[in-house]
């Protein structure tokens, strides 16, 4: 019988803002792994965990205070603020011709 498996193989904190969680995807027969791809996701402190793994949720819980929660909404507030006041770049080499 061949089945997919997916779960998170590896998970890591990337202080002081993120947790990384690497999926792996397998394919397996009669219990010996046919093929396997990966998929890395991000987490932040304004992330939805609800979908995610119970490990991944306790992760989130245990790092994702209520301060560094207010740190990351004032960290996005910030970089909005220096995006929305940033003038436009413009180029200074000339176009590339063939």
């Amino acid at each position: 019988m061949i089945e997919k498996k997916s779960y998170c193989d590896k998970a890591e904190y990337v202080p002081p803002f993120a947790i990384q969680c690497r999926t792996r995807v397998s394919v397996v027969e009669d219990g010996n792994e046919l093929a396997a791809s990966f998929h890395r996701m991000v987490l932040h402190p304004d992330s939805d965990t609800s979908g995610c793994e119970p490990n991944i949720q306790a992760m989130a819980a245990a790092v994702f205070t209520d301060e560094v929660k207010q740190q990351w909404a004032d960290k996005q507030a910030a970089d909005a603020a220096a995006i929305a006041t940033e003038p436009e770049s413009v180029a200074t080499e000339p176009a590339a011709t063939e």
